[in-house]
C-alpha cells in the first residue's frame, strides 16, 4: 500500500488525478460487491450477464458524475481535511440515494429485483464511504507522520535538529510542515512555549514541550551545553514582541554556533506548502511593539497610481519603490543621481514588477531635467526622499547640504505644483526639530517650504533670476508666488532614524564588529529613535492616504510618526555585539569618542510651539504649528543665493535660521529675528 501511494504521488497532476478517479470507481464496484456479500443477498440476475454489465456501467457513470460534482477531485490529498471528507460523505450519500431511487423506479415500472432491499443500500453507503476515504486518510497519515520522513529520507541527506520557540498553535503547524518537507530539512527536537500556562512535558505530535516562560533562556543554555546536535533555533511569528528575552535567546544561540530563523508564514500550495523561515536580523531585535499596517487602505491609495520617488535608490527610497510596486502602482519612476544605487535597486526588484519601473539618473536640483521628467511621467504622487543626511559630513560640506536639501526640495515642490501633481510628500527628519546642525537647519527649511506651499495651495512661477557664474551653487533661481492656485497637496512626514539605512549606526557598528572592533560611540548617554524601514515606509504611505482625504481646519502640513521610546546607542552596540556571538568590552571593545559637531545627545520629534494631534490612525500624528508665509521664504532666497555664491557659511545658516526664528516669533512680533550661525552650532 505504501509503495502504491508513493508511486502515485510521484506522477504528474493530470495522470495522478486520472488514476484516483479510476481508483474511486473501482472502489464503488467493490463496495457493491461487499454490500451484497455482507448482507448475504442473492440477486435475481447474473452479475456478468448483459443486463448485469449494463447495470455496473450505469453505476460507474452515475458515481463519476456525482463525485466530480461534489468536488472530490479538487483537493490536494496532502491537505485533505474535514471539509474534504464531508465531500466524500456527500458523494457517497448522493450515490446511495440515486441508486436506491433508481431501484425503486425499476421495480415499479419494469419488474422487481429479487434480493435487493434497503439493508443492502445502507451497507453500501457505509462500505463505499470507508473504502474511498481510506486511501486519502492513509496518505495524509504518511505525509504527517514520522513514518513518511523515514520512508522518504535519503540515507546521506542531513536533517537539521531544531528547537521551536513560540505559541503551541504555531508549533503544531511547524512540526507538521517540517515532517512533510521533501526532502526532509528540519526535525523539531523540542518546543519552548511562550505561554506560561502551557502543559510542560506534554507532546505536540510527539514532540515534547521542554520549556515555558520565564525560563526560556535558562533552558536554552542547558540545551546548548548538553547537546552538540542542535543546529537551528526557530522563532514563531511575532516572537520579538511576545518574548522579553528575545535578544538574549538570539545571543545564546549564535554564541553556540546555532543558526537563528523566524517563521513568517507558509508558501503557496503550488510551491509545496513549505515553511517560510526568515533570517533574524538586527532590525528584528530592535523592533518596537508594532501595530499591523492597514494594507487594504494603503493598497487602495497606491493601486493604479503613477508614483515618482526622488532619491529612489537610497535606503528609504528603494523600499518606497518596492512597496509601491507591490501595492499595485501603475508605474514607478525613480529619480536619483547615484548610478550604482540605481543598479542595486534594479537587482532588488522582483522580475514580475520590472516592466513597471523606470529609472533616471538625475540631480533633483537640475530644474529643466526634473521638469521634463515630471511633465512627461505625470505622477499621481511624488515622494521626495532625495536628501543628504550625514550630520558630521554636512557640517563641512554645508554647500552641498543647502543645494540638495533646500534648493532641491524647492525645485521639486514647485515643479510638482506647476505640473499639477495631485500630491507631493517630503520625507523629513527629527533633526529638523530645534536644529543644531547643518542637516537639521536644511531639513527644517525644507519643511517650511512644503508647509508654506501647503498653506498657499498655489503654484509659484519662476523669475529665472540666476546668480552669478550661472552654475554650481550660484545657479539657483528666486521665485515668486503666482496668482493661480494648483490642486497639489503638499505634506511632510517627520520621523527619526531608520534602522539599517545607509550610514546608520547599525551598518557602522556591523562593519566594526566584523573587523574585530573597537565599536565607537560618541557618548554613552546618547539616545536615538529607531524604526524599521518597512514600518516607516508603510506609515509614510498611510500619511499620504490620510492627507488625500483631509480639507480645511483638519488638514495637516506635517505628519509625525510615533517612534516609541528612544533607544540608548550603547544598548544598540551591546546587543549587536552579543548577536554576533561575542561579549561586549571583552571580545569587542567599545570606545567613546565624544560628541561630534552638530550632534545632540537626545533628539525630539516635535518642538515646543507645535501641537501634536492624535489621529484615528495608529502611530501617526498630525502637527499644528505656525507657518512661515511664502513671502518670507521668497524674500530670503536672494540672500541665501548670495551667501552660497560668496561661500559664506555663517551668512547662509543665518538666513535659514532666520526663517526658523520667524516661525517661532511670527505671531508675537510679525517680523523675523535671525539667529546667528553660532546659535545653530
Amino acid at each position: 500500500m505504501t509503495a502504491y501511494v508513493e508511486a502515485v504521488s510521484e506522477l504528474r497532476p493530470r495522470m495522478r488525478r486520472a488514476i484516483i478517479m479510476v481508483q474511486d470507481l473501482v472502489m464503488v464496484l467493490v463496495a457493491v460487491a461487499l454490500s451484497l456479500t455482507l448482507s448475504q443477498s442473492r440477486l435475481s440476475f447474473e452479475a456478468f450477464s448483459f443486463a448485469g454489465l449494463a447495470c455496473w456501467a450505469l453505476i460507474v457513470l452515475i458515481a463519476h458524475l456525482l463525485f466530480r460534482s461534489c468536488g472530490l477531485y479538487n483537493t490536494v490529498w496532502r491537505f485533505a481535511s474535514t471539509p474534504d471528507f464531508f465531500n466524500i460523505l456527500k458523494g457517497c450519500g448522493s450515490l446511495t440515494v440515486v441508486l436506491y431511487l433508481a431501484s425503486l423506479g425499476f421495480r415499479f415500472f419494469f419488474q422487481p429485483v429479487m434480493g435487493l432491499n434497503e439493508r443492502q443500500f445502507i451497507v453500501f453507503f457505509l462500505v463505499s464511504f470507508t473504502i474511498i476515504s481510506a486511501p486519502r486518510l492513509y496518505y495524509r497519515f504518511l505525509r504527517d507522520g514520522a513514518s513518511w520522513r523515514i520512508l522518504r529520507r535519503a540515507p546521506d541527506a542531513p536533517v537539521k535538529q531544531a528547537l521551536f520557540i513560540g505559541r503551541l498553535s504555531e508549533a503544531d503547524v511547524i512540526v507538521r510542515f517540517t515532517r512533510t518537507a521533501v526532502p526532509a530539512e528540519y526535525a523539531i527536537a523540542g518546543i519552548m512555549a511562550t505561554e506560561s500556562d502551557a502543559p510542560l512535558g506534554t507532546r505536540i505530535q510527539g514532540v515534547p514541550v521542554v520549556a515555558l516562560r520565564p525560563r526560556l533562556v535558562e533552558v536554552l543554555e542547558d540545551y546548548v551545553r548538553g547537546t552538540e546536535n542542535l543546529d537551528l533555533l526557530i522563532f514563531g511569528n511575532g516572537a520579538e514582541r511576545d518574548i522579553e528575552d528575545y535578544a538574549e535567546l538570539v545571543r545564546v544561540a549564535r554564541h553556540s554556533g546555532i543558526a537563528v530563523v523566524q517563521f513568517s508564514g507558509l508558501s503557496e500550495l503550488g510551491q509545496g506548502g513549505r515553511l517560510v523561515l526568515d533570517t533574524v536580523e538586527m532590525e528584528t531585535i530592535m523592533r518596537r511593539s508594532a501595530v499591523a499596517t492597514d494594507t487594504t487602505r494603503i493598497g487602495a491609495f497606491v493601486a493604479g497610481k503613477r508614483v515618482m520617488v526622488t532619491g529612489g535608490a537610497g535606503s528609504i527610497g528603494r523600499v518606497l519603490v518596492k512597496r509601491a510596486l507591490e501595492l499595485g502602482a501603475e508605474s514607478v519612476l525613480v529619480a536619483d543621481n547615484s548610478e550604482f544605487g540605481i543598479f542595486q535597486l534594479d537587482q532588488l526588484i522582483d522580475e514580475r514588477h520590472r516592466d513597471r519601473l523606470t529609472s533616471r539618473i538625475v540631480d533633483v536640483t537640475d530644474r529643466p531635467h526634473m521638469m521634463r521628467l515630471v511633465s512627461e511621467f505625470k505622477p499621481g504622487i511624488l515622494f521626495h526622499a532625495a536628501a543628504l543626511k550625514h550630520v558630521p559630513l554636512l557640517e563641512e560640506n554645508w554647500e552641498a547640504a543647502i543645494e540638495t536639501n533646500v534648493f532641491g526640495t524647492l525645485a521639486c515642490a514647485e515643479i510638482a505644483a506647476e505640473c499639477g501633481v495631485p500630491q507631493f510628500l517630503l520625507i523629513s527628519s527629527d533633526k529638523a526639530v530645534a536644529p543644531t546642525s547643518v542637516l537639521g537647519v536644511t531639513k527644517r527649511a525644507a519643511e517650511q517650504i512644503v508647509s508654506s506651499l501647503h498653506e498657499a495651495h498655489a503654484a509659484p512661477s519662476p523669475l529665472h533670476a540666476a546668480a552669478a557664474n550661472g552654475h554650481g551653487a550660484g545657479a539657483h533661481h528666486t521665485h515668486s508666488m503666482g496668482a493661480h492656485r494648483s490642486g497639489t497637496k503638499f505634506i511632510a512626514v517627520r520621523f527619526g532614524n531608520v534602522f539599517g539605512s545607509n550610514g546608520s549606526v547599525a551598518t557602522i557598528f556591523q562593519a566594526q564588529i566584523e573587523a574585530g572592533g573597537p565599536v565607537t560611540i560618541t557618548d554613552r548617554r546618547m539616545t536615538r529613535y529607531f524604526m524599521t524601514v518597512a514600518e516607516a515606509v508603510d506609515l509614510v504611505i498611510m500619511s499620504a492616504a490620510d492627507a488625500e482625504q483631509r480639507q480645511g481646519k483638519d488638514d495637516y502640513a506635517i505628519y509625525m510618526l510615533d517612534m516609541g521610546k528612544p533607544v540608548p546607542i550603547l544598548e544598540v552596540a551591546e546587543t549587536m555585539i552579543r548577536m554576533a556571538g561575542k561579549s561586549p568590552y571583552t571580545d569587542i571593545p567599545i570606545r567613546f569618542t565624544g560628541i561630534r559637531p552638530g550632534e545632540k545627545l537626545h533628539e525630539t520629534l516635535h518642538g515646543e510651539n507645535e501641537e501634536v494631534v492624535k489621529l484615528d490612525i495608529a502611530k501617526i500624528f498630525g502637527l499644528r504649528s505656525d507657518v512661515v508665509q511664502w513671502s518670507r521664504i521668497e524674500a530670503a532666497l536672494p540672500a541665501l543665493v548670495a551667501a552660497m555664491h560668496d561661500r559664506d557659511k555663517a551668512a547662509a545658516l543665518a538666513v535659514l535660521a532666520g526663517l526658523y526664528q520667524a516661525e517661532a516669533d511670527l505671531g508675537a512680533h510679525g517680523q523675523a529675528v535671525p539667529k546667528t550661525a553660532a546659535q545653530i552650532g
